[in-house]
């Protein structure tokens, strides 16, 4: 579904974005979209990881 949006699509998300949050709000809800991102990951790899520690041990 994302990977629809292109170029021009993103850019207009962010000017968007740009234009209902400002300039100061911005860096915050990036920084935040990054921390959920890099936590959800973690928790994708550790969910992976044991499931593949489950399949060693039996």
């Amino acid at each position: 579904m994302l990977s629809n949006i292109g170029i021009p699509g993103l850019i207009l998300i962010l000017v968007i974005a740009l234009v209902i949050f400002g300039p100061k709000k911005l860096p915050e809800i990036g920084r935040a979209m990054g921390q959920t991102l890099k936590e959800f990951k973690n928790s994708t790899r550790e969910l992976t990881k044991d499931e593949e520690d489950e399949k060693k041990n039996q």
